[in-house]
């Protein structure tokens, strides 16, 4: 047998040792850019979120974001509408109406109204203003309120599962009347969804959609997460295990 040969055939188990521990170096460091990058990449507040908190909080900004982009469907749709909120043009009006969602302001056209209480009265013959703004800030402040007022979440905020779930619901009623109420000529309040002849639009549907499935799925985690608790404090006492001080 050829002598370089052997030397490989015998040395074959250090190499390939010493190729396993540069492989898992490499691999090590690489976890450890990817790591660094991540914690780069984030926030100082996002250390006081937990899993569930930080799924929350990006859930209320992409349900959030989701009723902004209806909201400019909508005008497009409805062009008479932002002409009676009284603003120079439509992105104004859709800049007003955001700002009031997220700082918890009233709106003028609703009076004190909000959640519940702005959803009905926008989608009533009643209601005389601006529908397409009224109708979403009913929508944006009732999510507000079903995560108890607050729009981000820290470890200290505890948020309802139920109110969630009941949120979503009613965002599905709400869409349901969008595409159903109309005046007294038989006409539509606001045109949203569309299915003719010439062609079908249903992307309010899937927008609502969307927002319904992010309500649901934090719905499941709330409830998950809380059901966990329940359950490991009564594995400690049925296992007769102390509880970690440190």
């Amino acid at each position: 047998m050829d002598r370089s040969l052997t030397v490989f055939i015998t040395q074959w188990p250090l190499l390939l040792a010493t190729a396993w521990m540069l492989c898992a170096t490499g691999c090590s460091q690489q976890q450890g850019r990817d790591i660094a990058r991540q914690f780069s990449n984030g926030k100082p507040d996002e250390f006081f979120q937990t899993s569930v908190d930080r799924m929350a909080t990006l859930g209320m900004r992409d349900n959030l974001q989701s009723l902004y982009l209806l909201m400019n469907k909508l005008y497009l749709r409805n062009p008479n509408q932002w002409r009676q909120s009284g603003y120079p043009d439509a992105v104004t009006a859709a800049r007003e109406i955001r700002q009031a969602i997220e700082n918890q302001q009233p709106l003028p056209a609703l009076g004190t109204r909000r959640d519940l209480a702005a959803l009905s009265y926008s989608l009533s013959p009643e209601f005389r203003g601006d529908r397409v703004g009224a109708f979403i800030y009913a929508i944006g402040s009732m999510l507000v309120t079903a995560h108890g007022g607050r729009t981000q979440f820290y470890m200290t905020d505890s948020i309802n599962p139920q109110f969630v779930s009941n949120a979503a619901r009613n965002i599905e009623k709400a869409t349901w009347l969008l595409g159903q109420r109309q005046d007294a000529n038989g006409v539509l309040l606001l045109f949203s969804n569309e299915i003719s002849e010439e062609g079908s639009n249903l992307s309010f549907a899937v927008e609502f959609g969307k927002i319904v499935a992010r309500l649901d799925l934090l719905t499941q985690m709330l409830d998950e997460r809380y059901r966990r608790v329940g359950l490991n404090y009564a594995q400690s006492l049925l296992l007769m295990n102390f509880l970690p001080v440190q």
